[in-house]
Formats: structure tokens, C-alpha cells, sequence
């Protein structure tokens, strides 16, 4: 089955193309777009405070996804020396981040990695992430840089778009 993804006011909409023309077709919005306004904003100068204090970087992530909430505590499971902060997309500050990451701030549709001068996002922020905990994480991800983004992001974005009919959604998020 193959999908296009259209950008309409408000958002992205995925829609299947090869559904035949009785069957009604199912669209599903994975990301928005935010409407571009004039004013220009340096977002890194503008978020350039949740690293003056604390340079450890930033996990965000969806705060109401029980897969994503389920990550953020294995990452804290795994990472004894508290050398990672978190950030719930939808939050004020996360929504900040995500625009210091070139990113709309209402999409939650990857994890994004924030260190001070550099984001990530999709498989690439979840190898940051792994470089960061405890052993044999970081080992790991060395052999996860081989496999090429766009293999690794395909399997990212097949486990995100089907994260809450997998795993569900909370009310609230848990951190």
C-alpha cells in the first residue's frame, strides 16, 4: 500500500493510494506544519538559557505516548550519572526546543535530542541517546552507525506512526 503525505492548513495528512475507489480511505495526521509568520526569531539566542546553568543535553519526547514514557525511564534506568535532562514535546520549553531544532513546535512525531549547538532527531537522536547511558549502550550505537539513516529511520517511523495503536496513550504525562 503506498501513502503520500499532503501538507492542508493545520497539518500533514498520510493517505493511502491504492485502496480501492468504494473503500473510504483513512486519513491520519502524523505532523503539523506551522504557518510561517514574520517574525524572525533566533531560536538557538532564545533557548540559549537551558544551557547556561546545566550543559547536560535534552531528551524530548511525547509525553503522552506509553512507548515514549516507557523510553525515558529506561533512559533514566540507564543512565547513572544523570548525564541526560528531559522535556515533554508538548511542554512550553519543549516546544521551544523543537523550534531551536528547526522543527514546528507542535510535532510530536520523533524523539529529538538537544545538545547545546546540535539536535537530532528519529533513529539519529535514539544512537545519541544510546552514546550517553550506561554500558553496553554506547557500544551498541557504534555498530548502529553503520546501518544506513534511511534503513534505520524507515524502522523509526514505522514504530512511530503506530506507536499509540500499539502501545497506547496516558492522559498526562508521567514524568
Amino acid at each position: 500500500m503506498a501513502f503520500m503525505a499532503l501538507l492542508v492548513p493545520g497539518g500533514c495528512v498520510r493517505v493511502s493510494l491504492s485502496r480501492p475507489a468504494h473503500v473510504r480511505r483513512r486519513l491520519t495526521t502524523f505532523a503539523t506544519v506551522s504557518p510561517t509568520r514574520g517574525d524572525r526569531v533566533d531560536w538557538v539566542e532564545a533557548t540559549s538559557g537551558f544551557f547556561e546553568n546545566d550543559t547536560r543535553p535534552i531528551m524530548l519526547f511525547d509525553g503522552v505516548c506509553n512507548l515514549c514514557n516507557g523510553g525515558v525511564k529506561f533512559v533514566r534506568d540507564n543512565d547513572r550519572n544523570r548525564r541526560i535532562r528531559f522535556e515533554a514535546l508538548q511542554s512550553e520549553a519543549g516546544k521551544k526546543l523543537l523550534r531551536r531544532s528547526g522543527r514546528a513546535p507542535d510535532d510530536i512525531s520523533s524523539v529529538v535530542f538537544v545538545e547545546q549547538d546540535r539536535s537530532f532527531v528519529k533513529s539519529e537522536a535514539v544512537v545519541k541517546i544510546m552514546e550517553y547511558i550506561d554500558l553496553p549502550f554506547p557500544q551498541l550505537a557504534f555498530f548502529l552507525q553503520f546501518v544506513p539513516l534511511f534503513i534505520r529511520d524507515f524502522l523509526y517511523d514505522n514504530v512511530a506512526n503506530n506507536r499509540y495503536t500499539i502501545f497506547g496513550r496516558s492522559d498526562a504525562c508521567e514524568l
